[in-house]
């Protein structure tokens, strides 16, 4: 599970906006928003964290650590 801290490395490691994420991922800007702002695992739906998840990883981006233990990002730039 990906948690907000994790969005809001993975967007600024990205250089998205709140909109670019938004339409990469296939969901809401208010979403995106949302989600970001909680810092623990977002209180949203699985099908939603699977998308941001999934937009993020087609990107480049590889989340590490658990929600517990040392949650954060790194960026595959060889991809």
């Amino acid at each position: 599970m990906i948690i907000g801290l994790q969005i809001r490395l993975a967007r600024h490691a990205l250089r998205w906006t709140a909109n670019d994420l938004a339409k990469t991922a296939g969901i809401g800007a208010k979403t995106v928003r949302r989600v970001e702002a909680e810092d623990g695992p977002p209180k949203s739906s699985v099908a939603t964290l699977e998308k941001l998840r999934k937009a993020f990883e087609a990107a480049g981006i590889e989340f590490i650590g658990t929600p517990e233990d040392r949650p954060g990002v790194r960026l595959n730039i060889s991809k």
